[in-house]
């Protein structure tokens, strides 16, 4: 990811950062946007819309440091590069302990049907995992570098499942998950992207790669070799997510985007090439060239945050479980209580929630994030009816009550957010500049009986009957059904 956070003195400058970045990202999507013409992609990305809820996994050596992900490396004073440990006062010497990681990573308690069997039952329809993060290192079986989780040099390469995104993938498949493989475009690790001639400057190409076409070109085969390798050995494919933005054409880059004025070079990787071989092996594959625009982002990734008003082109929240992207041990998880909420508020704005958590050094989750996915699945048993297969519908929100509509328009959800976990609902529950018809019944999900309501004006009046009074009749948020 763009951002991350690791501790808590950081966390200030980093949101300034990501609000920042965040603010850019609006104005600008919008212009940028480019919706697909192929239609086995518009299918796919309807189909992706309906899921809503996501997991996202970052995960590589350096949970043995429970470090963020890859970005210390990166020779740049931003708060999420900061570097610990014996060797974090020279950086070449950090830069070669970093790596050598790779001779003891080791995550004996591997078991991605135990991912699976959490996620689903937390009501997660689709996965996106990082195959290679900006560090280079490969979590899957590469034939264009030994530097992976299946070289000899790799403890774990002896495990017989050892290629743990083809595991992973596998898994998720099995259980209909829609399957994402998040890819870094730039990699830190290739001596065509940070050639040992010249010393990395920063996150960027650390040579110009128009005074040095052959070197770049290799690059960009080493890329598309990879791409490739992904695409046609791994299963049915859906989403290439790929990171990393400052990777892309030197005529796209926004000056006015904070992170983007550091691009000097033209990063050009050939997206039309690399979009065409791999949809030409996996039909209808969702492209998401993050931050980029064109083409060839199908959909729009707000990062950390959640956007204001509903977006007028497929988006997602990418958002992680704890506060760093990566696993750090301690590291602070949201309540289930947050979580619901963030999902409420993003559903209603018409995106979905891609969910990270990051896998620690043995292979397996904090308890935490297990709790707090089974959390999240008891709440969405109940009312998950007014999460999928949903969209917007005017006003949107009012208040602390958001809402949604069923695709074919029959039915609309008024989600009905507490600052307390357990709801006690008051007599009546007013919603503003709403009305339905006479005609309508309305139920409050996980409750059989129909609710009595009218309409007063331009507002609709629900009432609570006496015997769910002064009693929680559910946590987080409720959900009132309205049937047309």
């Amino acid at each position: 990811m763009i951002f991350s956070l690791t501790d808590k003195k950081n966390s200030m400058k980093l949101l300034i950062a990501i609000a920042f970045f965040f603010s850019s990202f609006v104005s600008l999507a919008q212009e940028k946007y480019v919706a697909p013409t192929d239609p086995l992609v518009q299918q796919k990305i309807g189909e992706w819309q309906d899921l809503k809820f996501g997991l996202f996994m970052h995960w590589g050596t350096y949970s043995q440091w429970g470090v963020v992900e890859s970005w210390s490396i990166c020779p740049e004073d931003e708060g999420w590069t900061q570097r610990r440990g014996p060797y974090s006062k020279d950086y070449f010497e950090y830069k070669k302990a970093y790596e050598n990681l790779q001779t003891t990573f080791n995550p004996q308690h591997f078991n991605p049907e135990k991912w699976v069997a959490a996620a689903k039952d937390a009501g997660m329809k689709y996965v996106v995992f990082t195959t290679k993060h900006h560090d280079g290192f490969c979590m899957f079986d590469t034939k264009e570098t030994d530097y992976k989780i299946t070289s000899p040099k790799t403890p774990f390469s002896t495990n017989p499942r050892s290629n743990v995104a083809k595991e992973i993938f596998n898994a998720f498949r099995k259980e209909n998950f829609l399957i994402g493989a998040y890819f870094s475009k730039p990699d830190w690790h290739s001596p065509d992207y940070w050639w040992p001639y010249f010393p990395p400057k920063d996150r960027n190409v650390n040579y110009d790669p128009k005074k040095y076409p052959e070197r770049w070109n290799a690059f960009k085969d080493y890329t598309y070799n990879q791409i490739k390798e992904l695409m046609s050995g791994y299963g049915k494919m859906d989403i290439l997510w790929l990171d990393g933005g400052w990777v892309r054409p030197l005529k796209s880059v926004d000056r006015n985007v904070d992170w983007q004025k550091g691009i000097r070079y033209d990063q050009d990787i050939d997206m039309k090439r690399i979009a065409t071989m791999a949809r030409s092996l996996q039909p209808g594959l969702i492209v998401v060239d993050r931050s980029v625009g064109g083409e060839f982002e199908n959909y729009e990734t707000p990062e950390q945050q959640v956007p204001d008003k509903p977006l007028s082109y497929p988006w997602e929240t990418c958002m992680t479980m704890g506060n760093s992207w990566s696993f750090v041990p301690h590291d602070h998880y949201k309540s289930a209580h947050k979580l619901v909420d963030l999902l409420v508020k993003i559903v209603s704005r018409g995106g979905n929630f891609l969910l990270n958590i990051g896998p620690g050094p043995d292979g397996d989750w904090d308890t935490a994030a297990y709790a707090r996915l089974k959390e999240m699945g008891e709440w969405m048993k109940i009312n998950g009816e007014g999460i999928y297969n949903s969209k917007p519908i005017a006003p949107y929100s009012s208040d602390n009550i958001f809402f949604t509509q069923s695709k074919d328009g029959k039915n609309v959800y008024a989600f009905y957010l507490s600052d307390k976990d357990e709801i006690v609902l008051p007599s009546e529950i007013m919603l503003p500049d709403f009305s339905t018809t006479k005609k309508s019944s309305i139920h409050l999900l996980g409750y059989k009986d129909k609710l009595k309501w009218k309409q007063d004006g331009d507002k609709l009046i629900i009432s609570v009957p006496k015997k769910l009074k002064d009693k929680a009749v559910g946590k987080y948020a409720v959900v009132f059904a309205i049937r047309n």
